[in-house]
């Protein structure tokens, strides 16, 4: 059964603003908005363009992809700030591993992976288009796999690529960008548009591989 299926929560028809997060080339920080680690407050590195996805893309993405994650496998390939991740282990996911190439903020997400003392965190320094050669330990394919990369790095297309046929047969990419991706380009590309949303210059896709 399809994730949204066994979660098939409607997006809110209100949404909520978002708290104060980071602006490009300030700290900041972010708040997890679900699950047990609800309300706690993380510090974000001062990395110029590190932009956490807002409170309210957050809200909408968990209610397509379940409030409850147990038993699955997340992979966040651009991980920033960390607020996908962290999001999907706070839901009580059975392993959230974490890929992102900045020395500095990978001190930061683990630093704050060991406050939460969160076991199902991975957090790993490296490429993400090549962490996607990887499977998971359970060796299925990905439940769930983050593709969020810095606007200007137009990294979107090659981690399409690179994610068909990564994903378990249920398993669903969650697609962060600053443009809208047409349901024709995806299908081109092999995938299958399930949700959309536009909040302010986000562009949110959720996607199954067709």
């Amino acid at each position: 059964m399809p994730l949204s299926a066994r979660h098939p929560q409607p997006a809110p028809a209100s949404l909520r603003a978002p708290v104060a997060g980071k602006t490009a080339g300030g700290s900041g920080r972010v708040r997890i908005i679900g699950g047990q680690w609800r309300r706690t407050v993380l510090p974000v590195a001062n990395k110029p363009g590190l932009r956490p996805t807002p409170d309210r893309v957050r809200e909408t993405l968990f209610n397509w992809l379940g409030q409850d994650l147990s038993g699955l496998f997340c992979l966040d390939v651009f991980a920033g700030s960390g607020a996908l991740g962290f999001e999907a282990a706070s839901r009580n996911a059975a392993q959230v591993t974490l890929v992102e190439l900045d020395r500095q903020v990978i001190s930061q997400l683990q630093a704050n992976a060991q406050k939460l003392q969160a076991s199902n965190m991975h957090i790993q320094r490296g490429d993400g288009l090549l962490a996607l050669q990887h499977p998971p330990q359970a060796g299925c394919g990905w439940d769930v796999i983050f593709i969020d990369p810095p606007y200007a790095a137009q990294l979107e297309l090659p981690a399409l690529k690179a994610a068909l046929g990564r994903l378990s047969p249920e398993g669903m990419v969650y697609l962060e960008s600053v443009q809208a991706w047409s349901e024709e380009r995806l299908a081109e590309l092999g995938w299958q548009r399930r949700h959309y949303l536009k909040a302010g210059a986000v562009h949110a896709h959720v996607l199954l591989q067709l």
